[in-house]
């Protein structure tokens, strides 16, 4: 029998890094502030009454050209390095995959993020997660620039992935099977667990906590207030400060919800041998 498989999906702005993983070094390159790239967005999206994912991402490629900046993927990619993430961030993945080991599960690591996924790509816990799915571009064949959003991943398409995940369709373009009735489920809704920060994230956390899976609001420390809210309107299941570091909150509240992933893959594993036996 294969092992029950617990999902791990996180954001990553302000849930994993400490802030808009555009802020540490791409707007900077612009000659900007995070605060005026940021503001410069907001004018921009109310001016044009567009999405802001869709704005930002428009704003990245008019700045960039603007400064003779060449938005290329490669280019993205780089700005990934310089992220900073909360503490023990980096060998979180390895450890929770190693608990959920023991307990005879196999843990899987996805990130569903309204950020790029170039820059993602370039960080050193890229290669952590089974599949990133972030906003992305097309690039022309020529220039190798960016020309054309490919993805756009605003707040509430970010449940669309929990689907996917669910029901093992991870590719993007697959816009059939996604909305077909899927009996056998790879990952079952009730051994998935969502990580992120605040209300971009409130209708994946609904989604997985209304159908019996574990939503997790993270803060930074001081912060506890911005998310409180959330646990008491009943969107999430735990609040934890955004520490990922061994014996952690966190760290310990995750393992609990792992340990009772298996139990009842236990007990309903003792109820099929019990039909068989009849």
């Amino acid at each position: 029998m294969d092992k029950p498989i617990v999902a791990l999906m996180y954001d990553f702005d302000k849930t994993l890094a400490i802030t808009d993983m555009q802020n540490f070094s791409f707007i900077p390159s612009l000659g900007y502030t995070p605060e005026q790239f940021w503001s410069e967005t907001t004018k921009f999206c109310q001016k044009m009454d567009i999405d802001r994912v869709l704005g930002y991402m428009y704003m990245m490629m008019d700045l960039a050209n603007k400064k003779n900046i060449k938005l290329t993927r490669e280019f993205l990619n780089e700005q990934g390095k310089s992220i900073k993430y909360f503490r023990g961030v980096e060998h979180w993945f390895k450890r929770i995959s190693e608990y959920g080991e023991e307990k005879g599960l196999k843990v899987e690591h996805y990130l569903i993020t309204s950020g790029n996924k170039e820059i993602v790509e370039g960080t050193s816990i890229f290669k952590e997660f089974k599949q990133v799915f972030g906003c992305e571009y097309i690039y022309d064949e020529e220039a190798k620039t960016a020309k054309w959003p490919k993805t756009m991943i605003n707040y509430t398409q970010k449940t669309q992935y929990i689907f996917r995940i669910s029901k093992g369709l991870i590719e993007s373009n697959d816009d059939r099977e996604i909305n077909e009735k899927t009996p056998i489920r790879r990952v079952l809704y009730e051994n998935m667990i969502y990580l992120g920060d605040g209300l971009t994230d409130v209708p994946s956390m609904i989604v997985v906590k209304e159908n019996g899976g574990s939503s997790i609001a993270v803060y930074k420390k001081g912060e506890r207030d911005l998310v409180s809210h959330l646990f008491e309107d009943g969107r999430v299941n735990y609040i934890c400060k955004a520490d990922y570091g061994e014996n952690s909150e966190l760290d310990k509240v995750v393992k609990l919800i792992i340990d009772g992933i298996q139990i009842k893959a236990s007990l309903e594993k003792r109820r099929q041998d019990i039909r068989k036996e009849l």
